[in-house]
């Protein structure tokens, strides 16, 4: 059986941790040529080494998605390296203005006051700065080059957050639905270029971004209670939806958005 993505070119933003990570090493797996963007390049690394030794290219390019530059340094990588792009997933983005992969600040949501009323302004401009606008000059940039070569997959990383309002966490639910209500746009937008644009909303996964909650054993126990399936997520379970949305499997798809979450968002 040939790989699902034989002699496809994919960016994957976020792709050193979690989700991204994930995505990337399925994706290589399944016969793609694969450029990873992200900020920490010790661990984004380690996982183009997992995938030469699979026998796939990877390549790393450090990218701060919040930078327009950086976002069109990316894609213009990727098609000097390998010729075109076929794919982007992008999934760099932040749980709060404070976090840092791997390391969970103190506090509600990443430290000092929770909720609207309390948290800074530049909180709030930090997430939205990252999860959404980051995730556009991403999505641009890498359209631009697919509507050249004649099409493409652009998928992005939204949340159940998108839909089901969190308190003390409005800036990441607000740059969800934000990253949904994008995809929606840009897919109508560049669909007669053979563009499809489709999104993903993770419910609870164990990844690093959730890496505090689950450290708490009666908040974790809480929350797989409130999953109908009764489990967490894996990154797993992310990157397979990834991989049906990066395939030609989906390819009647654009616009829409596919919420992997255990059955905890339905509705």
């Amino acid at each position: 059986m040939a790989a699902r993505l034989e002699g496809k070119v994919a960016i994957v933003t976020g792709g050193a941790s979690g989700i991204g990570r994930q995505c990337a090493l399925t994706f290589g797996r399944e016969g793609a040529r694969v450029v990873i963007g992200d900020l920490d390049e010790a661990r984004g690394g380690e996982v183009v080494s997992e995938l030469n030794a699979i026998g796939t290219q990877a390549s790393f390019l450090r990218t701060d998605t919040s930078v327009e530059a950086d976002c069109d340094a990316l894609a213009d990588e990727a098609v000097k390296r390998h010729g075109k792009l076929d794919v982007l997933l992008a999934a760099a983005g932040i749980s709060h203005a404070l976090y840092v992969s791997g390391v969970e600040a103190e506090g509600p949501r990443g430290g000092g006051p929770a909720g609207v009323m309390g948290k800074p302004t530049e909180y709030w401009e930090k997430v939205l700065k990252v999860n959404l606008t980051g995730v556009m000059m991403c999505d641009r940039a890498a359209a631009r080059h697919m509507i050249e070569n004649g099409g493409g997959s652009i998928i992005n990383i939204a949340s159940g957050a998108a839909k089901i309002p969190i308190a003390g966490a409005a800036e990441y639910c607000v740059s969800k639905a934000g990253v949904w209500m994008l995809t929606k746009v840009l897919a109508i937008e560049i669909a007669r270029h053979k563009v499809r644009v489709n999104a993903i909303g993770p419910g609870f996964i164990e990844t690093p971004m959730t890496a505090s909650m689950r450290a708490d054993e009666q908040r974790k126990q809480a929350i797989v209670n409130s999953v109908p399936l009764g489990r967490l997520g894996q990154p797993e379970d992310i990157a397979n939806a990834a991989l049906f949305l990066a395939s030609d499997e989906s390819s009647y798809f654009t616009g829409e958005i596919l919420f992997p979450d255990g059955g905890m968002f339905t509705g």
